[in-house]
C-alpha cells in the first residue's frame, strides 16, 4: 500500500486476522486446498520500527499499544496499526472503510479507527447476525461478526439501501405512501413506504455459508458474497474503486467485479492470488481484465521529488532533529551527518521528505538497507 496513490480508493472493506489464538487451513481436496495462516501473534511477529515510528509520529496510538492487555494483543495492534494508518491515505475524501472483525479484539480496534480517522468518522457498529450447528457451552451462542464502517468525511458516498418493513409496522402504516428524503446529507422528512420497505437497519441478517454452498471454495474465513454485495451496493458507485487488503479467496473482489466496480485485492498467500484469477475467471471467461504484480508500485501523487540527498532535505532534517544522529543521537556537524531513508525504496519507501532521516557515517553504514530496530539493537550491545 506505499506504493499505492493517496486519495485514489473510494471504499475499503478489510477482513484481517482476528488474533483468535487459531490456525486456520482449508480442506484437502478443496478449491482452496494450500491456503492456511496462522491467527496467533506475539511481538517477534511485527516489526519493532511500527511501534517506533508509532511513538515518534502518532502519539495517540502508541498509548493505545501501552494499554494492551498482553504481548500478544501489542504485537497483533501494532501489525493493523500501521496498516490502517495507510489505508486512511489511500481513501478518498468521499470513501468509507468497513473493517471486520469479531468480539475477541473489536473494542482494541474500534479505538484504532477513532484513533487514525477521528470519533466523528465513526459511522456504524454493524453487526452480522447468522446461525449454524454448535454444542453446548456455558455461555449464550455466540453468534455475530462485527464490522465498524467510518467514513473519510462528512462528503462519504452512501446509498441508501432499503429491507421488509415488519408485519406489525407494516399493518400499523397501511395504506401510507411515504418516501426519505435528503437535504445537505441530511434526513429532511422520515416516512415509511406502503411498499413494505423501509430504511435498512444496523443488524444485518445473512445466511453463513454452510459446507454445501455453491460459493464455497473451502478458504477458511470465506464470508458470503450477500454481505460483501451489500456493503458495495452501499457505499460505492459503479467505476469505483473497491480495495480489499487482506482478500483472501476474493469474495470482495467478485461482488465488486459483478457489480461493475473496479477492484483491487491484496493477499500474501499464493494461493489466494489463485483463487482471485479462478473465481474471476469463472464469471467473466478467459478474457478477464486482471492485473497481477508482485511488485510494489511507484506513487505517482509526490510531484517533482527532489533527489533525497539534496541540500534542501538536508538543511530541513538538520533542523528538525536539532543536528543530531536519529541514531546514536549524537549531536554533529552537517557535513558529517548523511540522508538515509526510514523505510527502505526497496520496501515501498519513497524519497518523500518525511521518509527521511540523518544518520551518522558509523549508524548509517551499520544500518543499511535494514530498519531502525536493527540499528538500534546494535548500539544497545555495543554500549
Amino acid at each position: 500500500m506505499r506504493g499505492m496513490n493517496s486519495a485514489s480508493v473510494d471504499l475499503i472493506y478489510l477482513d484481517p486476522p482476528f488474533n483468535s489464538k487459531t490456525n486456520y487451513a482449508a480442506p484437502i481436496g478443496s478449491a482452496a486446498a494450500g491456503a492456511e495462516f496462522k491467527d496467533t501473534w506475539t511481538l517477534r511477529d511485527v516489526d519493532a520500527e511500527w511501534i517506533n515510528l508509532m511513538e515518534a509520529r502518532h502519539p495517540s496510538l502508541y498509548r493505545m499499544l501501552l494499554a494492551a492487555m498482553t504481548d500478544s494483543d501489542k504485537s497483533y495492534l501494532a501489525y493493523m496499526a500501521v496498516r490502517l494508518l495507510e489505508l486512511r491515505r489511500v481513501l478518498k475524501p468521499t470513501g468509507s472503510l468497513y473493517l471486520h472483525c469479531d468480539p475477541t479484539m473489536s473494542h482494541y480496534l474500534k479505538l484504532l479507527l477513532d484513533a487514525i480517522f477521528g470519533r466523528k468518522a465513526f459511522r456504524n457498529e454493524i453487526i452480522w447476525s447468522y446461525q449454524r450447528w454448535t454444542g453446548a457451552t456455558r455461555h449464550f451462542q455466540r453468534m455475530h461478526d462485527v464490522i465498524f464502517m467510518f467514513a473519510r468525511s462528512d462528503e462519504s458516498q452512501f446509498n441508501q439501501l432499503l429491507e421488509p418493513h415488519s408485519p406489525k409496522g407494516l399493518h400499523r402504516h397501511k395504506g401510507r405512501n411515504r418516501a426519505t428524503t435528503f437535504q445537505d446529507g441530511k434526513a429532511d422528512q422520515t416516512y415509511v413506504s406502503a411498499s413494505g420497505m423501509k430504511a435498512m437497519r444496523d443488524v444485518w441478517e445473512i445466511s453463513y455459508l454452510n459446507a454445501n454452498a455453491n460459493e464455497r471454495v473451502g478458504y477458511p474465513t470465506q464470508k458470503p458474497l450477500a454481505l460483501l454485495e451489500r456493503i458495495i451496493m452501499a457505499s460505492s458507485n459503479p467505476g469505483d474503486v473497491v480495495l480489499d487488503p487482506f482478500c483472501g479467496c476474493a469474495t470482495t473482489l467478485v461482488a465488486a467485479d459483478d457489480l461493475q466496480r473496479s477492484w483491487v485485492g491484496i493477499d500474501i498467500s499464493p494461493k489466494a492470488a489463485q483463487l482471485v484469477v479462478s473465481r474471476i475467471e469463472e464469471r467473466q471467461g478467459l478474457f478477464r481484465d486482471i492485473i497481477p504484480r508482485r511488485d510494489i508500485p511507484q506513487r505517482t501523487d509526490l510531484g517533482q521529488l527532489l533527489s533525497y540527498n539534496d541540500a534542501a532535505n538536508r538543511k530541513h532534517l538538520y533542523g528538525e532533529q536539532g543536528g543530531s544522529c536519529a541514531g546514536c543521537r549524537e549531536h554533529f556537524k552537517p557535513q558529517h551527518l548523511e540522508v538515509d531513508h526510514i523505510i527502505a525504496v526497496a520496501k515501498g519507501g519513497t524519497d518523500h521528505l518525511s521518509n527521511l532521516q540523518l544518520l551518522c557515517g558509523h549508524c548509517n553504514r551499520v544500518k543499511g538497507d535494514r530498519g531502525m530496530e536493527y540499528l538500534r539493537a546494535k548500539l544497545q550491545l555495543a554500549a
